[in-house]
């Protein structure tokens, strides 16, 4: 892996075919029981985070929300354990062959999600996909409340549901756990409804019971969502992605009723331009673009051929040939996360990474605190607790080479223009 850090760019190609993603924990709904009450007042009114309009002189309904799951038993546990080993093997990250820019790219943002996420363009069957997959395996475990949809953070109110946040300050103790951070992929074909979640109103008015089924977003809060071939999707549903992303919060409203529960994820997109790009509006939303393209060499493909035959023969063996460089990365990266905080940054350098912005005419800051973001989490993946210029430009190509597109007929630089405005400032 001592190629990978340090390096911008590549001109290899990772192991090819997508594997099955990794399917998440099954997440319970929560429900909104409904009890008829009188009242004499007017207006809206909040229940556990839900508004209800009210009207004089009529009765009112007050909602609570409570979570069917309950903590997960010893056998439970057993069987997602037996569930996870029957479930078709991932390829390991330590064995893609090359694309470098695209696994660091990955691993900033599993060191910082507060990066933005990544968006991932090259050639069709470059092992795109694969390689974000990949990525599960060297996911660290994060604390959670047993049995809530939302993976909420016992630790940190901003990543509560709204139910979770109520129950600790009544002074209640909730069994917590640990576990993987997730992984979730939306399909092309989802509709707004599975993403967001959705609210059954029939059933509210016939049974006097409305249940929330939390959606895709619910089940991504404090890990990943993957959306492979990203420029194919609905502008709709993508807005309603980076919109979710930037504010870490999610809200569906039907019928007058509002329900928020937390939505912060690492997005990570995929395509190929030849199927179109995205917006300039939506592209400036992911904090770092990666490009791989196909091998040229003739060497490097061969041993990308045979590595991919020694997966599929023998998926167990392969895996097992490379679990000790796998957990070393693993521990790296778990390093780094606990070293974040320490790591900073001159101010000089906070100049002259905003002097490239300004002068390169991109627009809002976000190029400015991305770059800033991205050269702190390489400085900690390297195991240092203070940011160097060969940080700055390793990472400042992919945080602002797709900020520069103006027209949406433009095609994205390839970051020439960036890496020669840096090192005109730097020099």
């Amino acid at each position: 892996m001592a190629s990978l850090i340090g390096t911008s760019s590549s001109a290899a190609a990772a192991a090819i075919l997508a594997s099955t993603p990794l399917s998440s924990r099954s997440s319970k709904s929560s429900i909104l029981s409904l009890f008829n009450s009188s009242g004499q007042s007017q207006g809206r009114k909040f229940y556990g985070g839900i508004r209800v309009p009210v009207k004089k002189g009529r009765s009112q309904f007050h909602v609570a929300i409570s979570n069917v799951a309950t903590e997960i038993s010893p056998a439970q546990e057993q069987s997602q354990k037996l569930a996870e080993e029957s479930q078709r093997p991932v390829y390991p990250f330590a064995a893609i062959v090359g694309q470098d820019e695209m696994k660091l790219c990955l691993l900033l943002n599993v060191i910082d999600p507060k990066i933005g996420g990544v968006m991932i363009m090259g050639d069709r069957g470059t092992g795109k996909s694969t390689t974000v997959r990949s990525l599960v395996d060297l996911l660290p475990e994060i604390k959670v409340i047993s049995g809530d949809p939302f993976n909420s953070d016992p630790d940190d109110q901003e990543v509560m549901s709204a139910e979770v946040r109520d129950k600790l300050r009544s002074g209640e103790k909730l069994p917590i756990s640990r576990t993987k951070i997730n992984m979730v992929d939306l399909p092309l074909g989802a509709t707004e409804d599975r993403v967001c979640g959705t609210i059954d109103i029939e059933k509210a008015l016939t049974e006097g019971v409305k249940a929330f089924e939390p959606g895709l977003l619910a089940k991504a809060n404090r890990g990943i969502l993957y959306v492979d071939e990203v420029n194919l999707l609905d502008d709709h549903l993508v807005d309603v992605l980076l919109d979710s992303a930037a504010s870490g919060w999610n809200t569906v409203e039907r019928e007058g009723i509002s329900i928020s529960h937390p939505a912060r994820f690492i997005l990570i997109g995929s395509g190929n331009p030849e199927e179109g790009e995205l917006r300039p509006q939506l592209l400036d939303r992911f904090g770092m673009h990666a490009q791989v393209g196909t091998v040229r060499d003739a060497e490097l493909r061969v041993k990308i051929v045979e590595e991919r035959a020694r997966f599929d023969k023998n998926p167990k063996e392969f895996r097992e040939s490379y679990k000790a460089e796998q957990e070393k990365l693993q521990n790296q990266i778990d390093s780094a996360r606990n070293a974040l905080s320490a790591v900073t940054i001159d101010h000089d350098l906070r100049v002259k990474i905003s002097k490239v912005c300004a002068e390169l005419n991109v627009d809002g800051l976000r190029g400015d605190i991305v770059t800033n973001r991205a050269a702190r989490a390489l400085a900690a993946l390297k195991g240092r607790d203070k940011v160097t210029p060969e940080d700055i430009a390793t990472v400042i190509p992919n945080c602002l080479r797709h900020r520069l597109r103006k027209d949406p007929l433009e095609s994205i630089d390839s970051g020439v223009l960036v890496v020669e405005k840096f090192y005109e400032v730097f020099a």
